[in-house]
């Protein structure tokens, strides 16, 4: 069963203008970064959505599934998860590439 995306800690803001807290990274409650979290909950829900697809192809094919279109919800919902998680990667490719292009 698929679950929803957590909620992400609010970022605590960067005071003063010192280069050690314009390196400092953001960290959820938990000590782990807040993007890696973003990342890795896209990953488990694209895992999460491709077993529900799998199972209900399987539970269609040996003839157990009550309703085949089940099977088709599972096909987009998994298909959509991996969609969104290319467009995170995308973004976050943009988004190293606009940083390293600025100069400080």
């Amino acid at each position: 069963m698929l679950t929803p995306m957590e909620k992400l800690a609010p970022l605590s803001p960067v005071s003063g203008g010192s280069k050690e807290n314009k390196a400092r990274e953001a960290v959820s409650p938990g000590g782990e970064n807040v993007f890696g979290a973003i990342f890795r909950s896209a990953i488990d829900d694209v895992k999460e959505a491709d077993a529900e697809f799998k199972e209900s192809q399987y539970l269609l094919a040996t003839g157990q599934l009550d309703n085949p279109a089940a099977t088709m919800i599972a096909a987009y919902k998994s298909q959509t998860a991996v969609n969104m998680l290319i467009q995170l990667r995308n973004k976050a490719q943009d988004a190293y590439s606009e940083l390293t292009r600025m100069s400080f």
